[in-house]
């Protein structure tokens, strides 16, 4: 499993305006070698939670990125958001380098950041390797109460 979870400043603000419908919209994960605050814009500062603000690396030869929500439900008034995990595959070239995994709301308009995880150094896929994002089945991916 990633290190954990890191939310992005602004998705606290997003929840509140209705931004993202965890019913209904396609979660991604977006990759990077960049650490977060070296970026141009830290995405997670407040006011930078958006995917523009990310150097993604290239996807040529990276399987598909969308992710499956398992689940969104309230609990003694905590809601969890709990996601399957996903497998990156390389196949047809090499994928990466990259050493963070942002979730961002694809249906969003500016494809607002949720969070990301730190793998802590960069992993680069050869050719027909798989990388395998690991979400917490028990305590889901957010808690909110």
């Amino acid at each position: 499993m990633a290190n954990s979870y890191n939310k992005v400043n602004d998705f606290v603000e997003d929840v509140g305006t209705e931004t993202h419908d965890f019913n209904s919209d396609t979660l991604t994960v977006a990759l990077s070698d960049t650490a977060p605050g070296s970026e141009t814009n830290d995405p997670t500062a407040d006011g930078n939670g958006v995917l523009s603000n990310v150097t993604e690396i290239d996807y040529t030869n990276c399987s598909s990125r969308d992710l499956t929500i398992s689940d969104w439900s309230v609990s003694s008034g905590v809601a969890k958001l709990t996601i399957n995990d996903l497998t990156i595959s390389a196949s047809g070239g090499d994928v990466g380098p990259f050493r963070y995994a942002y979730i961002y709301n694809d249906s969003a308009g500016s494809d607002e950041l949720i969070g990301y995880y730190d793998y802590g150094s960069s992993t680069t896929l050869n050719d027909g390797d798989d990388f395998k994002i690991d979400f917490d089945d028990t305590n889901g991916v957010i808690q909110l109460s």
